[in-house]
């Protein structure tokens, strides 16, 4: 079961929502991801609820905007700083967490022109409960003497299938995510020597022009004939 959508909190911040502490699984890993665009001179929030002994990845990477750098923060549910970075295009952080909130935040006040699309992603580990799971499986699995396999046996190949096809999306998401920011920088940079082509092709003009003018200016014959 995936996370919730994101829910819009007054004064600009993000909350992002855990499932239900009931919901079924067979490894206590979320993870999602989210792009969005921050205006200049703007600064956004968001919140992750944790449990204790859990662990927190988070992973940004500013796709779009001039510079493509942006102020980062993270927070303990203290109000400790844990993280800080300044002007960075892209990072990744662990953290083993306790109970409460955590916030991290985007910073772009220092840009009072260009706005920045940053893309990031959460990777939520031990948020479930193993014990729990394994017993509910236990009341439906009969004869597993007879099959000569062990419950938990089950339990290791599709967890480690799981986390497999996990790791791949992320991946996929991680490989998105950079082919985004590359063909922004592409685009950015296409726009640019076309720019800078049609300067350089004005300037031959203008030059070619003044030549021309100023040969024939010192062939003309200036000499008045007189009558």
């Amino acid at each position: 079961m995936g996370p919730r959508p994101l829910l819009l909190v007054p004064l600009g911040c993000l909350a992002l929502l855990l499932p239900p502490p009931g919901a079924g699984e067979f490894s206590p890993s979320l993870d999602s991801d989210f792009t969005f665009t921050l205006p200049a001179g703007r600064k956004e929030c968001f919140y992750q609820p944790m449990r204790k002994e859990a662990s927190l990845e988070l992973e940004y990477q500013v796709l779009d905007g001039a510079g493509l750098d942006v102020d980062f923060h993270l927070l303990s549910p203290k109000g400790e700083t844990l993280v800080f970075d300044e002007r960075k295009s892209d990072g990744v952080h662990t953290v083993e967490t306790e109970d409460g909130d955590y916030m991290f935040c985007f910073d772009n006040t220092f840009s009072t022109i260009s706005e920045k699309v940053i893309f990031f992603e959460l990777i939520l580990d031990n948020m479930g409960e193993d014990g729990q799971d394994e017993e509910d499986w236990k009341k439906y699995v009969t004869g597993t003497d007879l099959l000569d396999m062990k419950l938990e046996d089950i339990l290791e190949s599709i967890n480690s299938v799981k986390a497999r096809l996990s790791k791949s999306v992320q991946i996929q998401t991680l490989l998105r995510a950079f082919e985004a920011r590359d063909r922004n920088i592409q685009e950015s940079n296409f726009d640019r020597v076309n720019f800078w082509s049609m300067v350089n092709l004005g300037v031959m003009v203008v030059v070619s022009a003044v030549q021309v003018y100023m040969l024939k200016s010192l062939f003309e014959d200036k000499r008045k004939s007189r009558t």
